[in-house]
């Protein structure tokens, strides 16, 4: 199947749609050094899979910082939080493919692993989020993108076919979820994402850039 024989589009939003892996791997500096604490040169390779929670109790360990965990947190999600505010952009071309998919009349949805009001936020200050129906989070599924089932309720709310229905991602492994359940893949590369072979191996289509998107 080609791009033109789509007929419904999910979207992520990291990575995807936004500019903003960077802004998430430099979190941890950014909340050490909020604290006027110094942080290791080799932090984002540290934190790399340790969820929010599990990067709060290492920092507590490490720099014996005080307040509890489920605080550190919310710390970590007001910095993030300002960042959507004020300076994720969207990534360079996308807007060109929504576009074009509108124009194409393909319904099109988010699926995100971001909470829902840091994503709104940066939607409608790029003015993108005219261009969805809908969105989903992990959250509000109860499933992380290892789990298919973010994309399933996506595709039940634009109402099309599974096969073709395209999911839109950035990183390997949640493509591959959504590969292996069915969908249309498309790949786009960030500069983020360390597994971009496996993510290549994975898409129907692999996009270096947006603006291959045909």
């Amino acid at each position: 199947m080609k791009s033109l024989d789509i007929e419904g589009a999910i979207f992520d939003v990291d990575g995807t749609l936004l500019d903003s892996m960077g802004y998430w791997e430099h979190l941890g500096d950014e909340y050490l050094l909020s604290r006027q604490l110094q942080p290791p040169e080799n932090l984002a390779d540290l934190l790399a899979s340790m969820t929010l929670l599990e990067a709060a109790k290492y920092f507590k360990d490490r720099y014996g910082i005080q307040d509890e965990a489920e605080e550190m947190i919310k710390d970590f999600e007001k910095l993030m939080e300002g960042h959507y505010q004020v300076d994720i952009p969207e990534k360079e071309g996308v807007r060109q493919v929504l576009e074009d998919l509108q124009e194409r009349q393909i319904p099109m949805y988010i699926a995100t692993a971001t909470q829902r009001p840091m994503v709104e936020t940066a939607l409608k200050r790029t003015g993108l989020e005219k261009y969805f129906q809908g969105m989903i989070t992990c959250q509000e599924a109860g499933e992380n993108k290892r789990n298919p089932l973010i994309y399933q309720i996506a595709r039940e709310r634009l109402g099309t076919q599974k096969e073709r229905t395209a999911v839109f991602e950035d990183a390997a492994f949640a493509a591959q979820t959504a590969r292996k359940d069915g969908f249309f893949l498309v790949g786009i590369y960030d500069v983020w994402e360390p597994e971009q072979e496996l993510l290549k191996k994975t898409a129907d289509i692999y996009l270096r850039t947006w603006s291959e998107w045909k």
